[in-house]
């Protein structure tokens, strides 16, 4: 496949605006790439419109399964006039394609994809299975990996390789991510006599407070460094001359191994119930949902072929990194089975979300020769 057809994939990715949902239409375009080289595909619906996309070759009778894995949606673009290129169009100048999604992570899907068409239809022999898992809502709750990992999905997997941006490096190591809210309930009152009521937003910034320092004693992890935690979204009080009967903020806690998920969940629940032994104090906590962190040794055999063909691909030796963001994998490695996971794709890290998000289409063509490689030899 030319170089002009692999980024016109990429292009049309970026004009279907899939912005927090219509994962569907993203889809619909896969599968008719997947039928048209004579891929077997299927998609699963989550919801109206949202559509996991699944696609495999290889060998169907051999257990060892290689996965190439990424999700459908994007976030939410903010004032189209703050964009320098319509965001949506595609625009490519100075050989970089600029749009939303275009690092995070179209330009993964399209690497990914476009590997499989190539391996279609050189009719590589592959001994095992090479699958594509597309999914939903990665950005706003990873709804579509949970979903397929509850069906099964990764109950065979032998390793994964999630296509988030990296910059042609290997990440081999993130952060959990865990959000949540503390609902605060008080008494309404006019604000001439405060006693008469219960001030919600008083009694829900003690919590923030408290929250300041209730993660003092975590420990440092080798790899991932300290937990991050932070109020993020505060709302409280509808007028200036009422005691707030309401209020409720939202929080973002980056989980480490060393202080997990339900260490972060029963700190949380301490801070809340240790608060709430105070007159008048009526807080609730509720998590919303909850990211694991993710490890793979550095020197696992998907970590070390990746490196070795991304080194020979790029011309030098690439980087092994962790970040502290969260993907897809946090979701499929809560399958009882137990896999190798990598980050690998184009795009640097610090374009995703971004104003002006964009993706060099040297590094775009470099990342799909290493998924292609990597599907090859993992699967020789």
């Amino acid at each position: 496949m030319q170089k002009s057809e692999q980024v016109e994939i990429l292009q049309h990715l970026i004009q279907i605006n899939s912005v927090n949902g219509n994962e569907a239409a993203v889809a619909d375009y896969l599968q008719q790439l997947f039928t048209a080289h004579g891929i077997p595909s299927h998609q699963v619906p989550y919801a109206e419109g949202r559509h996991n996309l699944i696609a495999e070759i290889g060998d169907p009778n051999n257990d060892r399964v290689l996965v190439l894995s990424g999700h459908l949606d994007t976030v939410a673009t903010g004032d189209l006039s703050d964009w320098k290129f319509d965001p949506f169009a595609a625009h490519i100048e100075d050989n970089r394609l600029h749009g939303r999604g275009s690092a995070d992570m179209k330009s993964g899907l399209a690497a990914m994809v476009i590997t499989f068409l190539t391996l279609a239809d050189a009719q590589t022999p592959l001994n095992g299975r090479l699958r594509f898992i597309g999914t939903v809502g990665e950005e706003n709750g990873a709804m579509g990996s949970r979903m397929l990992t509850e069906q099964g999905l990764a109950d065979d997997i032998s390793a994964m390789v999630i296509g988030e941006p990296t910059g042609g490096n290997i990440v081999y190591a993130h952060n959990g991510s865990l959000n949540y809210h503390v609902y605060s309930k008080g008494v309404g009152a006019h604000s001439s006599m405060p006693e008469k009521g219960v001030n919600a937003v008083t009694n829900l910034a003690k919590f923030i407070t408290a929250e300041a320092t209730a993660f003092d004693d975590a420990p440092v992890s080798p790899e991932l460094g300290p937990l991050v935690h932070s109020v993020t979204v505060f709302n409280g009080g509808e007028q200036v001359n009422s005691i707030p009967a309401k209020a409720e903020l939202q929080g973002n806690i980056r989980p480490i191994p060393e202080f997990d998920n339900a260490a972060v969940i029963a700190r949380l629940n301490a801070v809340v119930d240790q608060l709430n032994q105070e007159p008048q104090q009526n807080l609730t906590l509720h998590v919303d949902y909850s990211f694991k962190p993710i490890i793979s040794e550095q020197t696992s055999p998907l970590v070390q072929l990746t490196k070795k063909i991304a080194d020979a691909e790029f011309g030098h030796a690439i980087n092994l990194q962790v970040i502290h963001g969260a993907t897809d994998a946090s979701e499929f490695t809560k399958s009882s089975n137990v896999f190798p996971v990598i980050v690998y794709g184009a795009g640097d890290w610090r374009d995703a979300h971004a104003l002006n998000e964009s993706v060099d289409l040297d590094q775009f063509i470099h990342v799909q020769h290493v998924y292609q490689q990597l599907a090859e030899q993992f699967l020789a």
